[in-house]
């Protein structure tokens, strides 16, 4: 005969559940387009990644304090700069923008403008390319999102040891593996839909996933530091934007540097 769990169980199994159904319903709504944004290409994904960047400025400039910024703004010149001349050159202002936050506003919110910046003109430049941007930044969004899945859900399901419990309690190591092989998942399977190098494209992928959940920890130090939950409110079920783009920031330019090492900005694999 089955033995019913205790109240206090129950409760912890449905607040490992809580946010699902809230995140659920962001993503079915945020994720379409975000991808109809990525096959477009040219000024759909450009418009997009400058709302992002705008968004993350917002975020940033209120976490610093600073209720009354112009770091959305010149985030949105960086990438003005670099949709007009290209990606790279929009590191030109984000540097120098980046001091002159340092001269008025101090270190942290000067931080605010590579952290976003880089990750925002990498993704940008990857889509760019004429010859393999939707792949490569299909197979970055891919193998991201399937991190984040993978880790949510195995973390979840599995319990266990936590990864790093000053920084981010809630994160286990059997997440972190789960988020792993999802995203090394995904890469096999592209590539074999792809026809394309399969081991190259796993080892891309895990690097890729590595790279994400550091930028996740990273961005998990950060709130912890200035005692906030979350970046913001902007998504629901998922908090701010930084919340949910943390993994991109650290995972796009690590993207961008492969394709750069293959021959120029061709594929990943």
């Amino acid at each position: 005969m089955a033995h019913a769990l205790p109240d206090d169980a129950l409760q912890a199994v449905d607040g490992r559940w809580s946010d699902l159904g809230t995140r659920f319903i962001s993503a079915a709504i945020l994720g379409p387009i975000a991808l109809a944004a990525l096959w477009c290409g040219g000024i759909a994904w450009a418009l997009l990644i400058n709302i992002g960047l705008a968004g993350l400025g917002y975020e940033w400039a209120k976490l610093a304090g600073r209720r009354r910024s112009w770091i959305p703004f010149w985030l949105s010149c960086v990438w003005f700069t670099g949709l007009a001349l290209g990606a790279a050159y929009g590191l030109v202002p984000l540097a120098g923008f980046t001091l002159l936050v340092l001269w008025r506003e101090g270190r942290f919110a000067a931080a605010g403008l590579p952290y976003a910046g880089i990750g925002g003109l990498s993704l940008l430049w990857l889509r760019m390319q004429a010859a393999n941007g939707l792949h490569e930044t299909l197979f970055l969004v891919l193998v991201v999102w399937g991190t984040d899945i993978g880790a949510y859900m195995v973390g979840r399901v599995v319990g266990g040891a936590k990864l790093a419990p000053r920084i981010s309690p809630g994160k286990t190591w059997s997440g972190s593996v789960g988020g792993l092989l999802t995203g090394a998942a995904l890469g096999l399977l592209l590539a074999m839909y792809w026809q394309s190098n399969v081991a190259v494209a796993v080892l891309a992928a895990m690097a890729l996933s590595v790279a994400a959940q550091a930028g996740d920890l990273l961005e998990s130090a950060i709130k912890r530091k200035l005692g906030v939950k979350d970046s913001g409110d902007t998504i629901p079920g998922h908090g701010g934007l930084f919340d949910r783009l943390d993994g991109f920031l650290a995972a796009a330019p690590l993207a961008a540097i492969f394709a750069l090492l293959a021959q120029g900005g061709g594929s990943l694999w």
